[in-house]
């Protein structure tokens, strides 16, 4: 419906600024079409500017609001004007929230990324580490870096193992303290890391996966090392955990997707020795688990990283690092098909060090080549059709090669 009236809204907003010169401004946001902004280098990182006479802040949290004004765009009504606003793209929310108190309530209450999904409109950004404690972030629809706040953390935190998940407009980061697990979040609406909500069961070495503001944990270990089968569902708006039924088998170094709408694990070691090629499928609808017989290939060495596997429009994907192929699995026949190659620069050490995930409607292989002092990471993309995969290289940039975490948000 939106798409019918821009030219109506843009002439109502145009009508208007005579009597609101804050108005020109978002109608520069909202209907201009996207380019380079004074906010973005020539590498794309985003830097503060200086701030100028008659120009809004970036940053709405060291600024005053613009204008005095607690309303949206009062002459379009608030209904038209969230409409209009959860089509923007994410990237300008900073910039909009900067122009009065409503626009920042409803910003960082998280109300409005709620609306955007309900609407079915959905950006995914990538979210990796390539340094311990540093995180940056990738949008692919306009080819921008941006850096994260460092991380919190102790020595203990630090040179853990660690694991990541991104889920509604959280970023979650998995580490253990001296004696327990801990979740440090990161939140888009704070652009801060506080602690997370501690599990029912802490755990690490799990499968996950997100879909929408849900996202659920199975397997793993706990503290003490035991093998688990149980599974948790968290919710990022109630920032709840729920317990869900135990698997059929016990598992860590298991990966996770959501496909179909059902939950997916697949692969890990039954223990420190013994490697599984069954899957699990959970149904929310029954709230139970039913076992899938020869759904992965066994791992060859025991300190190989998960199945690379991710899901783009409910077809499961994988990336063999040993071979350095792309497969696809055939859910009706229980079987794997070779697509073609992986990306040739990026490396890995039995596969870690290396990120294979769904971002949209496109498969990314996020690594670099394995080089003395110094290296680059480069972000391969391909968007799966018929034919072998035809990788293109959408980003690259200094950096350590070697992927820690990574992790796709999507809201």
């Amino acid at each position: 419906m939106l798409e019918g009236q821009s030219c109506m809204l843009s002439r109502a907003l145009l009508s208007s600024c005579e009597q609101e010169s804050n108005l020109v401004f978002l109608t520069y946001h909202l209907f201009d079409p996207p380019c380079k902004r004074p906010m973005e280098d020539e590498e794309g990182t985003i830097e503060r500017p200086s701030k100028r006479p008659n120009s809004p802040p970036s940053d709405p949290s060291d600024s005053e609001d613009v204008s005095d004004s607690n309303s949206l765009i009062h002459t379009i009504g608030r209904d038209i004007s969230i409409n209009c606003l959860i089509r923007c793209s994410r990237s300008d929310y900073g910039v909009l929230a900067s122009l009065n108190s409503a626009f920042r309530s409803l910003v960082r209450s998280g109300e409005l990324y709620r609306l955007r999904r309900l609407a079915g409109v959905v950006e995914h950004w990538v979210y990796f580490s390539c340094n311990v404690l540093e995180w940056q972030a990738f949008d692919p629809h306009r080819q921008r870096w941006m850096h994260l706040p460092r991380m919190p953390s102790n020595d203990c935190f630090m040179f853990s193992d660690k694991e990541s998940l991104a889920v509604g407009t959280e970023l979650l980061v998995f580490g253990k303290e001296v004696t327990s697990h801990i979740i440090l979040k990161y939140s888009i609406l704070t652009n801060s890391w506080t602690p997370g909500i501690e599990m029912r069961t802490p755990r690490c070495l799990f499968g996950s996966a997100s879909l929408g503001e849900c996202a659920i944990l199975a397997g793993g270990c706990d503290a003490h090392g035991a093998i688990l089968s149980s599974a948790e569902l968290y919710n990022s708006e109630s920032q709840t955990w729920v317990t869900l039924p135990s698997m059929n088998k016990p598992r860590k170094m298991c990966s996770g997707v959501f496909m179909d709408g059902k939950f997916y694990v697949i692969g890990g070691m039954a223990s420190n020795t013994e490697s599984l090629n069954c899957g699990e499928e959970f149904s929310l609808e029954t709230n139970t688990w039913r076992v899938i017989e020869n759904m992965f290939p066994r791992r060859a060495e025991a300190t190989g990283a998960p199945p690379l596997v991710a899901v783009v429009n409910n077809e499961l994907y994988s990336a063999d690092y040993g071979e350095k192929e792309v497969r696809k699995y055939d859910k009706r026949n229980n079987l794997w098909i070779t697509l073609g190659r992986l990306p040739e620069r990026p490396d890995s050490m039995n596969g870690w060090g290396l990120a294979f995930r769904a971002c949209g409607d496109r498969l990314i292989v996020i690594g670099g080549p394995r080089v003395v002092g110094g290296g680059i990471i480069e972000l391969n993309s391909w968007i799966p059709k018929d034919g072998p995969p035809e990788w293109t290289t959408i980003a690259s940039k200094p950096s350590g090669h070697f992927v820690y975490n990574c992790a796709v948000m999507g809201c």
